[in-house]
């Protein structure tokens, strides 16, 4: 049995003298790797504190489940797999079940109503005291079984975590929360206004992480160009990557969750002109008809998304970039969705993913009118993903023939590797599937794409030059 939807279930698991383990546990970590840096940090915690993790939750003291609550869908998925776990503690595999995360920060003690055989809750803010928790766990103490705290005014410290991602990359966490007000989301309630982590406590994480094998850093916020803003009284994204670019032993940093508004000439040309930040931009689009932005409260309109995506492909050569966009949003017309799609088949985005409009609790957009049926919402998301598959595969075959760097990052059989060009973040973009020997997992190697296989690709390590 293996249920856990653990990031690297490969990872090996934390293990202390016998004598001095005061439990053991299993952990599910599930949604965005911005939950993923709190789940590591917990991991990191629990090692100090002489808890060792488990990969399979049979037989372990008690499960964590660190889940997520951003869309319906991804809350129904949290409690499914919670659900997963208390029916192990039902059949007597384990003693308790710890959820922490996203879920009960939005929910509150209404989590425990709805399943109340959960053992213990800790919101987001809780994380550092995980430690506590599972004390309270092992000792069966069950007389306070929430943990919440309020959101903190300075960013908390993600050092000394115990890394789920394979060793050659992980993800470093530049600031929390968000100030937008976006009417359809429910992440600053969740996770509180915008704290920028100062640069240079950024700088130590990313230098142990380097120390620790890790050659790509992925830079992930909930709104990363406005970094700083908080602290600083200004942006200040373009020094943040400036000092990272310092940073001995790093080969790629890749930039996530960048907002449209704040991108100044100046990033543009840091990005362009650095030999480590890689020409792969993903920002969030989420519509780009004027009236429904402005429903969304995105502040902003079409004709400047035009003209930054025009900016930016014009002067950082080779860029690949990612959006996303919701579709079904209260109110959007037949018209309106025509104009998004026109716009994705005009800017063929190498990388893009589609949401459909989901109510959330609390959200403004709860009380637009036009909600729309869902079957019409599922329709306008799979037409403008199929669009996308043709863009994406136009794209896949346009690089067959041409050499590029391609980070390993696992090994399938014999002399199969797969890894990752610049084009593709972990988990969620293409693949390279690619055929040498003398490779190992973490290095970055030249490889020739020779073919596409649906949105992947399958290379050959190139031949050294003489």
């Amino acid at each position: 049995m293996n249920p856990l939807p653990i990031i690297n279930p490969d990872a090996p698991s934390f293990s202390t003298e016998p004598t001095s383990i005061k439990g053991t546990y299993a952990f599910v970590t599930l949604g965005c790797p911005k939950n993923l840096v709190d789940s590591e940090k917990m991991l990191g915690t629990l090692a100090l504190d002489n808890y060792a993790l488990v990969s399979n939750p049979d037989g372990a003291d008690f499960v964590i489940v660190n889940t997520c609550g951003f869309i319906e869908s991804s809350r129904q998925e949290s409690k499914d797999v919670i659900r997963e776990m208390l029916n192990l503690k039902k059949q007597g595999k384990t003693n308790g079940v710890i959820v922490a995360g996203c879920l009960p920060q939005l929910l509150g003690p209404a989590l425990l109503g709805e399943l109340p055989e959960i053992d213990h809750i800790v919101g987001v803010f809780g994380r550092d005291e995980i430690s506590r928790v599972a004390d309270r766990m092992v000792g069966n103490r069950r007389e306070q079984r929430e943990l919440f705290r309020p959101a903190p005014i300075k960013a908390a410290d993600d050092r000394g975590r115990l890394r789920l991602t394979p060793e050659h990359y992980s993800y470093l966490k530049i600031s929390e929360g968000c100030d937008r007000t976006c009417t359809f989301c429910s992440i600053p309630s969740m996770r509180g206004k915008h704290i920028t982590k100062p640069i240079e406590m950024v700088i130590e994480e990313a230098k142990e992480l380097v120390a620790d094998g890790v050659k790509e850093l992925i830079l992930v916020a909930q709104d990363t160009t406005y970094y700083g803003m908080d602290l600083y009284g200004e942006v200040r994204l373009v020094q943040l990557l400036k000092e990272l670019e310092k940073v001995e032993g790093l080969d790629w940093l890749r930039l996530m969750y960048l907002y449209p508004i704040n991108f100044s000439d100046q990033l543009i040309d840091t990005i362009a002109n650095s030999s480590r930040i890689i020409p792969y931009l993903d920002m969030p689009l989420q519509h780009i008809n004027d009236q429904v932005l402005k429903r969304m409260q995105r502040r902003v309109n079409a004709a400047q998304t035009v003209e930054l995506v025009n900016k930016l492909r014009d002067r950082i050569p080779n860029l690949v970039m990612r959006t996303t966009f919701v579709v079904g949003f209260p109110g959007e017309t037949d018209a309106q969705f025509e104009e998004l799609r026109d716009f994705v088949a005009e800017t063929e985005f190498q990388r893009m993913g589609t949401f459909t409009y989901s109510i959330e609790p609390g959200t403004p957009a709860v009380k637009l009118d036009g909600h729309l049926p869902q079957d019409v919402k599922d329709a306008r998301r799979d037409e403008l993903m199929a669009l996308q598959q043709e863009i994406a595969f136009e794209f896949a075959d346009s690089m067959v023939g041409y050499e590029l760097d391609v980070m390993i990052d696992e090994h399938i059989e014999g002399d199969t590797w797969l890894g990752r060009c610049y084009a593709d973040a972990p988990e969620i973009d293409a693949n390279v599937i690619v055929t040498g020997s003398g490779i190992k997992v973490g290095d970055k190697v030249p490889v020739v794409l020779e073919a596409r296989q649906d949105y992947d690709w399958i290379g050959t390590l190139a031949e050294p030059e003489e």
